[in-house]
């Protein structure tokens, strides 16, 4: 697996080296990148082409009590909207990373990178109109592109934003998703609907072709910004409240009593975080869960260098 991403960056780096200085378009897995609003020559091929990672287009669910394949600590991506509630296995997540879904009436993608431990679900309905939404093959600071079929637009997951095409520079509306334990969503929710293995594809959903990647400091692809400050892995919860940005790391949420109230950028909330499921929730004064991303520190500095950090001895 190491030599084989190494090869790939590589690759990537001499496909960017030709021309120097001449980088303001190219040809990528079939897309036509012009003037990105991030550098072009950090877009790579992460491997595989356009839709070699298959999205669920056509997701099937099955009820909590159907399930017999998740272990207590199975982790989930769980969605709540307009009454319809429903768990994504990141088994599943980890071989398809999109799952095109309507759930409540509302169309959304629920979507995962591997490499960067980010789940995070959006609408993906554009002024009216429905699309779905792929995986492109291609990356940004180890953070999958995403592109939608309607316009063929490149989106980053994890900056909400398309990065190239005729939507370039609009933003994703995100819809809250928690990232916890089989065990806890549905205990939670003993209602809840599973996204079935029968998927139309053939894969070892069983077994995570990543490995022990989600522990180990291996980072594959190059980083717009790094910090050592925390493991590369550790866990955080990012938020951005006006144009601001802030990261509560696990080990620092850890050591505080939980639910946590805080105020920042003129946003007053509270933290709810439960180191034993490593989930955390943010709510307003009323309640209402607002969007949050469960991710890796390295994936939320690099695209996020000058968030503020809570600190558990402060």
């Amino acid at each position: 697996m190491k030599i084989r991403m190494l090869s790939i960056i590589l690759a990537g780096t001499l496909l960017f080296s030709v021309n120097p200085g001449q980088a303001e378009s190219a040809q990528r897995n079939g897309f036509s990148i012009e003037d990105p609003i991030i550098p072009l020559e950090d877009i790579l091929s992460g491997g595989p082409p356009r839709d070699g990672i298959p999205s669920i287009d056509s997701p099937k669910f099955i009820s909590a009590s159907e399930v017999d394949w998740l272990l207590p600590g199975s982790r989930i991506l769980g969605l709540e909207i307009n009454g319809v509630i429903r768990a994504y296995p990141l088994a599943i997540l980890n071989w398809h990373e999109i799952v095109n879904d309507t759930a409540g009436g509302v169309p959304v993608a629920v979507t995962f990178c591997p490499l960067c431990g980010t789940g995070m679900a959006f609408r993906r309905d554009f002024d009216g109109t429905v699309t779905t939404l792929g995986v492109s093959g291609l990356l940004y600071n180890s953070d999958l592109l995403l592109y939608d079929r309607k316009s063929e637009s490149l989106w980053s997951q994890v900056m909400g934003q398309a990065v190239s095409g005729p939507r370039k520079g609009e933003r994703l509306i995100p819809v809250p998703i928690e990232h916890t334990t089989w065990e806890d969503w549905k205990k939670q929710h003993p209602q809840t609907e599973v996204l079935s293995k029968d998927t139309g594809f053939s894969r070892a959903y069983g077994r995570s072709p990543y490995g022990d990647y989600d522990e180990n400091g291996d980072i594959y692809f190059p980083l717009s910004f790094r910090s050592s400050q925390y493991h590369p892995k550790e866990r955080v919860i990012g938020i951005e409240f006006n144009g601001k940005f802030k990261a509560y790391p696990f080990a620092e949420l850890s050591q505080v009593k939980s639910p946590l109230e805080d105020t920042f950028a003129g946003q007053k909330f509270t933290l709810d975080f439960n180191n034993e499921t490593r989930n955390g929730i943010i709510r307003d004064p009323q309640g209402k869960v607002l969007h949050s991303v469960n991710a890796f520190w390295f994936a939320w500095y690099t695209f996020h260098p000058e968030t503020e950090i809570f600190s558990g001895k402060n």
